[in-house]
């Protein structure tokens, strides 16, 4: 069986996810998230600290998504008996949002920090499966 992947679609899916997360991250969580991180966003110094080698965060993580949806993309592709959101979803399911909840479990935060994080965390994944699902099942 010869599976072709769409790789406009990939780095579509890639790009989608940095848009996202920079208002998943900012807008919607922005102010949750820095406190679950223990940053203060008041110390002007410290953030600008923070925020030299950045670049090198973003590029990395562009890289793993990308190398993420490129094996989401096998799957939607070799199992045609779902759509690809089904797909994305069931790998969601069974594998990203259980490592997520691991992550955050197994810390030194409270319940209610390990809870936020592991709800902002996973419901960005969530959001990202599906878009990512949705986009590889159109451009197979």
């Amino acid at each position: 069986m010869e599976i072709t992947i769409n790789y406009f679609a990939v780095l579509v899916c890639a790009v989608f996810a940095m848009i996202v997360g920079f208002v998943w991250y900012g807008p919607f969580f922005g102010k949750k998230w820095m406190e679950i991180m223990k940053c203060d966003p008041n110390d002007k110094e410290k953030m600008k600290e923070a925020q030299k080698g950045m670049w090198k965060l973003y590029l990395t993580n562009f890289v793993l998504v990308l190398f993420q949806v490129w094996v989401l993309a096998y799957y939607v592709v070799g199992w045609s008996e779902v759509s690809g959101v089904q797909n994305a979803l069931w790998i969601w399911a069974g594998f990203v949002m259980p490592t997520i909840a691991a992550g955050a479990m197994w810390n030194n935060d409270s319940a209610k920090v390990s809870w936020a994080r592991f709800l902002i965390q996973a419901g960005y994944q969530f959001v990202m499966f599906v878009i990512f699902g949705f986009v590889l099942s159109m451009w197979k």
